[in-house]
């Protein structure tokens, strides 16, 4: 296109998509590249500029692996991952939040009642629930992934220290829907900053520091899978989440107990709790799928 100008540059870009470009896919680019061209427009984007944010996009492909997703990552600091969650969460269910760049499929099986906590140091705390539909019905065999950080607010494939999968499971519920584990109380923590996401938090005045949560993939046939995380009420960056992840509804209290509280039947962990341990109750609505 040899007269191809500023103003005609988005259009010509469109006008080469084919007739057997999927709708979808169209709708999406059109959107993508008028806001792309628009963007470099307004600010008048330098060649350095642009360089610059070439250069964060292959620093995030060279330090992303199978165990780090900085471009994950670029997408939590930037409040994409959150907004995608807002935009697909219907009101009548559990709010989701974003994965975080440091899940890992295979997670060992932890029964109704198991134990996560195993050896590592911090105080038990006990955490139940419901999984059920918006009118209370619980969901038969649901089935929940965890994960958390350890003490010392590193996630086990951070932390070379960690056994593999440390405080990570699945579970299967069962008919009531109940959920029950054992484990510690999560830590505050800081998002990697040794690499292009760093810099832009550095450059912008901005804390890499999320508060402690608990992660869950919570999946039932027929429903709507859920990916969110749970956040104490007492968390010191509950207000100042480096990711956007924190919602109303998915505040939870930790209530401290005493040696010699009752503790519920078939915990695993019931016998060696420390002295004080912590309990949880925190219920998940799924929705049925469309």
């Amino acid at each position: 296109m040899r007269n191809v100008t500023r103003d005609t540059l988005t259009q010509t870009f469109l006008d080469y998509c084919g007739a057997e470009t999927d709708p979808r896919l169209r709708s999406v680019l059109e959107s993508l590249v008028r806001h792309l061209h628009a963007f470099a427009m307004e600010n008048n984007l330098t060649h350095a500029e642009w360089r610059k944010g070439l250069e964060l996009l292959t620093k995030a492909g060279e330090i992303t692996d199978s165990e780090r997703n900085e471009f994950v990552l670029f997408s939590d600091v930037l409040g994409l991952s959150s907004l995608v969650d807002m935009i697909n969460s219907p009101d009548d269910c559990t709010p989701s939040s974003v994965l975080g760049p440091f899940h890992i499929l295979g997670a060992p099986d932890l029964p109704v009642g198991g134990d996560l906590k195993g050896d590592n140091d911090g105080p038990t705390v006990i955490v139940s629930g419901i999984v059920s539909e918006p009118d209370g019905t619980p969901i038969k065999g649901a089935e929940i992934e965890i994960w958390q950080t350890a003490d010392n607010g590193l996630y086990s494939n951070q932390d070379p220290e960690q056994p593999e999968y440390n405080l990570r499971g699945h579970m299967v519920v069962g008919d009531d829907g109940r959920y029950l584990f054992t484990t510690i109380r999560p830590q505050p923590y800081a998002v990697p900053d040794d690499g292009p996401v760093g810099e832009l938090l550095h450059a912008t005045g901005r804390h890499p520091w999320r508060p402690s949560h608990l992660h869950f993939i919570i999946t039932a046939p027929g429903y709507r899978s859920l990916v969110t995380e749970v956040f104490p009420s007492d968390d010191p960056y509950l207000d100042a989440d480096a990711v956007f992840g924190v919602r109303e509804k998915l505040i939870m209290v930790y209530e401290k107990q005493s040696a010699g509280d009752p503790v519920p039947s078939g915990l695993a962990a019931g016998d060696a709790l420390t002295d004080p341990y912590y309990k949880v109750d925190f219920d998940f609505v799924l929705v049925r799928e469309a």
